[in-house]
């Protein structure tokens, strides 16, 4: 491997990890402000009403929702983009290279949704969380397998990567078609005609990322009112933008918007986002909360269901044929990283926000209890895991 390729491999890493440790403490220090005398402070942010106004059209939110609905748009188009990449010219551009992520994100979708469903099926407002423990946060999961060195294979890193973006695929897939309100026809036309712009942009070849940003912001108000999750608007803009072009510069508009976008979003966007959503109040809270069936099903569902999802479906891909393991990686180092799975954080704080939003349920059972204990969990033992599995194994070059 050449130098040049391998230091920025090890600084992507770093970066996956510093981002991740700056989540840790943004939660933990939502979680203090809550449980403070600073939680009226910290409540009134959250609801603090902003608005954006332009003639007729306007755009009036508390904070919390203009961090959920308009940042996280950034934090999604930053997934189409390393989603386009990689199926283009990246680690999913092979059949062989997809099949194995892909068994682990299935069975890692599935399992923990059952699980969840299991705990819930008596209560049809509950069930409308069934996807929150579906969901990997890759920040934290890289974060902690970073932590082992050189002694954790790269093979695992490329694993865990492709996994979580089949996960997020999954994911986006059950934000559009299961957590959308009332649909406003006229807005999603206008939308519709974002996209033949967008795409007639990108089939002209068109380089300029300002021009596509600005259609984007569009699509995104559009989307806003129509009804469908505005945050779709990111992984709608992504796909159109070029990988490729036949600038003079050579520059590829995708891969520099990308490099744009991965610091702010890995140290701006997503912090401020488990600052917003981790703040849970404990006061008057009891054991009856703890062990509901909702914390309880996304619990289980993270630190049971991932890792049981993910490893029997690799196992059964690889003892068919259809895989194989990551190279120098064991059976005890692979399992490791199943349970890091588990750690469902940012995208499970997300979905939670989107199913019990307009149910009231979140007023007297607070889902990211059951969040914050299955990635804790998950993380935890993975780590031990993995470290018992490194001390096997000869450090890596």
């Amino acid at each position: 491997m050449k130098n040049g390729t391998r230091s920025f491999i090890q600084k992507f890493f770093k970066q996956e990890s510093a981002g991740g440790i700056l989540l840790v403490a943004f939660a933990v220090l939502a979680l203090v402000a809550a449980n403070s005398p600073l939680y009226s402070l910290y409540r009134q942010l959250m609801e603090m009403p902003v608005a954006v106004r332009a003639g007729s059209l306007e755009i009036a939110k508390p904070l919390l929702l203009w961090v959920n609905d308009g940042l996280m748009a950034l934090f999604f188009l930053l997934v189409g983009l390393e989603l386009k990449r990689e199926f283009m010219q990246g680690e999913l551009s092979s059949r062989k290279k997809v099949v194995l992520p892909g068994l682990g994100a299935l069975g890692g979708m599935l399992v923990p949704a059952a699980i969840y469903i299991l705990f819930n099926a008596q209560d049809p407002m509950a069930l409308k969380g069934w996807a929150i423990p579906a969901a990997t946060d890759i920040a934290f999961a890289l974060g902690v397998l970073a932590l082992l060195g050189p002694r954790a294979p790269a093979g695992l890193k490329i694993f865990l990567t492709s996994l979580a973006i089949f996960d997020d695929i999954g994911a986006i897939l059950i934000i559009a078609f299961f957590y959308t309100s009332k649909i406003s026809f006229a807005a999603l036309m206008i939308a519709g005609v974002c996209l033949l712009i967008l795409f007639m942009l990108n089939r002209r070849n068109v380089a300029q990322k300002s021009v596509y940003l600005t259609i984007g912001v569009i699509m995104w108000i559009a989307l806003l009112k129509s009804g469908v999750h505005a945050t779709l608007a990111g992984i709608l803009l992504a796909l159109f933008i070029p990988l490729k072009t036949s600038a003079p510069s050579g520059t590829s508009p995708l891969e520099s918007l990308e490099h744009d976008l991965h610091s702010t979003v890995a140290f701006i966007i997503l912090p401020l986002f488990a600052f917003c959503n981790s703040g849970i109040h404990f006061s008057g809270m009891g054991w009856e909360q703890a062990i509901h069936p909702i914390p309880l099903g996304i619990a289980l569902g993270l630190f049971i269901g991932k890792q049981l999802g993910v490893f029997l479906f690799c196992w059964l891909g690889i003892k068919w044929g259809l895989a194989e393991l990551p190279t120098r990686a064991t059976w005890l180092s692979f399992y490791g990283t199943a349970v890091l799975c588990g750690i469902g954080f940012t995208m499970s704080l997300f979905i939670g926000s989107l199913a019990f939003e307009e149910t009231g349920v979140n007023l007297l059972i607070d889902e990211r209890l059951g969040i914050l204990a299955g990635s804790l969990l998950s993380g935890l033992w993975g780590y031990w895991v993995l470290r018992l599995a490194s001390k096997s194994a000869p450090p890596l070059n």
